[in-house]
C-alpha cells in the first residue's frame, strides 16, 4: 500500500478518529484545528453512542413542531430568521427531506454506521492502548405523558424490526434499575443496544495516544485558502505557512460550508447549537437517558452528570441564550425531583456547534471536483456516536481499500428529497 501524507483540517472527534486510523495503516498524518482543540462540540456533547437515533432530524412533522416552537423562547429548538442565502438554501433542501419516505430509506443506514462505530470504540477500548471511560448500559427514553409515549412507540417498533432490543419499563421498574434516584415519569423504553462514554476524557488521551504515534499536530492556526491545480489541492495556506500534502480531509464540523467555498464546492451545513450543565457531586443517576417531553439528553460521566439540550439554529456565534439554558436546568429538576442544580453549573455552561446536514446523513467520501480530498462532516446529532466510524471510512478511501460500508447514501453530492438509493 503506497504511504501517504494527509492533512485533516478539524481536531474533533471525527478529525481525531481519522487521525487514529490513517496512522494505523502508516500514513503520515498531519491534523491543522483553528484552537487547541480542547472545546467545541467534541468536548461539550452527551458522549452517547446512539444506535437507538434511527430516525433522521429531517423527519415527517419536524416543520410544524419548529414553527410552534420558534414562538416559545424555552423551546428546544429554534431557527433565528435572517436573510443568509445558505441558510434559505439549507432549509429548502431540509423541507425536501422532511418526509416518510427519506426516514425510511435512511433509518437502517443510520443504524449500521452507529453499529459499526460503537464496535470500534469498544475494540479501542479492549485493546488497551487507549484508556478511556464507556459503559454499555443502553438508555432510557423517559416520558411524563401518553403522548410522548405513543410517539417513541412508534420508533420502538422500526428499530425492534431492525434488530435492536428494547424493553418498555414501568416507573417502579426503572427504579430497580436505578435505585439512588426517583424519577417523575410514567415509563421509559430501554434502548439496550446503546452506550455512553466521556468526551473530555476521551478527545484528552486519544491526542496523546496519536502524538505518542507520530501525528503532527498545528494547533491555533486558521486553514485561509487552498494552492491547486487543476482537480488536485496541492498545499493548505494558513498564516503562518503553506504545508503540501497527498490527500486532504476536510473535518471541520461546523465551519466546513465556508472552508469549502474556496473550492468552489457547495455543501450545504449548518451549525445547531446544543448548550450543556455539568453537575459535580454524586445524585445516584448511573442510567444515560433522554427527557423525552423537555428534549434533555441526561449522561453519567466520569466524575460528575452532564445535562444538555437544544437545537439552535443561528449561525456561528458564541452567545448563550438563558432562557434555554434555564429550561435544561428546570428539565433537570421536573424528572429528577431530588436534583439540585447549582447556580455554579448555570454559570459555567458550555455549547457546541453540531454541524447540521439538510438529510440528517453525514457528508462522507470524495467530491469530483477535487480528486485528493475527502470530506467528513455533517453529522448533526450523531457526530460523537459516529467518530470512529467516519474515521475509519475515510482511511479506506485514502488506502484504497475496500469500504467497510456502503458510502453512496453519504455521498458529498447527493440530491435531496429523492431516494438516491436502496436499502
Amino acid at each position: 500500500m503506497e504511504q501517504k501524507k494527509v492533512i485533516i483540517i478539524g481536531g474533533g472527534i471525527v478529525g481525531l478518529s481519522t487521525a487514529y486510523y490513517l496512522s494505523k495503516e502508516g500514513h503520515e498524518v498531519v491534523v491543522i484545528d483553528k484552537g487547541d482543540i480542547k472545546t467545541g462540540a467534541s468536548h461539550v456533547n452527551a458522549g452517547y453512542l446512539t444506535p437507538s437515533h434511527i430516525v433522521p432530524m429531517a423527519a415527517p412533522g419536524i416543520i410544524s413542531k419548529g414553527i410552534k416552537w420558534m414562538f416559545n423562547a424555552s423551546s428546544p429548538f429554534y431557527i433565528k430568521p435572517r436573510m443568509n442565502k445558505d441558510l434559505m438554501d439549507w432549509g429548502l433542501k431540509f423541507m425536501k427531506s422532511c418526509t416518510a419516505e427519506h426516514v425510511q430509506h435512511s433509518m437502517k443506514t443510520i443504524l449500521d454506521i452507529n453499529l459499526f462505530s460503537k464496535q470500534l470504540y469498544l475494540e479501542m477500548q479492549q485493546s488497551g492502548s487507549l484508556d478511556f471511560h464507556l459503559e454499555t448500559k443502553g438508555l432510557l427514553m423517559a416520558y411524563q405523558t401518553s403522548h410522548a409515549e405513543k410517539e417513541e412507540a412508534e420508533v420502538v417498533a422500526w428499530a425492534r424490526d431492525l434488530g435492536l432490543i428494547i424493553k418498555q419499563l414501568s416507573k417502579q421498574e426503572v427504579q430497580v434499575l436505578q435505585p439512588d434516584v426517583s424519577m417523575n415519569i410514567e415509563g421509559a423504553y430501554w434502548y439496550e443496544s446503546d452506550a455512553h462514554s466521556t468526551p473530555e476524557l476521551f478527545m484528552k488521551n486519544l491526542k496523546e495516544t496519536l502524538v505518542k504515534k507520530g501525528v503532527t499536530f498545528i494547533l491555533n492556526s486558521t486553514v485561509s485558502a487552498f494552492q491547486k491545480k487543476d482537480s488536485r489541492i496541492n498545499s493548505v495556506v494558513t498564516e503562518k505557512e503553506n504545508i503540501t500534502a497527498d490527500e486532504f480531509v476536510i473535518a471541520s464540523g461546523a465551519w466546513s460550508e465556508s472552508l469549502l467555498k474556496s473550492l468552489e464546492i457547495n455543501l450545504s451545513v449548518q451549525a445547531g447549537k446544543g448548550y450543556m450543565l455539568n453537575v459535580n457531586k454524586h445524585n445516584g443517576i448511573n442510567l444515560p437517558a433522554i427527557l423525552l417531553e423537555a428534549k434533555v439528553a441526561v449522561t453519567p460521566m466520569q466524575g460528575f452528570t452532564r445535562f444538555g439540550g437544544t437545537m439552535e439554529i443561528s449561525g456561528i456565534n458564541n452567545k448563550i441564550n438563558s432562557k434555554r439554558v434555564a429550561s435544561i436546568a428546570k428539565a433537570a429538576v421536573d424528572y429528577y425531583p431530588q436534583i439540585v442544580i447549582p447556580q455554579k453549573s448555570i454559570d459555567e455552561v458550555k455549547y457546541g456547534l453540531r454541524p447540521l446536514s439538510p438529510d440528517g446523513l453525514p457528508f462522507i467520501g470524495r467530491h469530483h471536483k477535487i480528486s485528493n480530498l475527502v470530506l467528513a462532516t455533517g453529522h448533526s446529532m450523531m457526530g460523537w456516536s459516529l467518530g470512529p466510524a467516519t474515521g475509519k471510512l475515510v482511511t479506506e478511501l485514502i488506502s484504497n481499500q475496500s469500504s467497510s460500508l456502503c458510502l453512496v447514501p453519504f455521498s458529498p453530492e447527493r440530491t435531496f428529497g429523492r431516494k438516491l438509493f436502496k436499502i
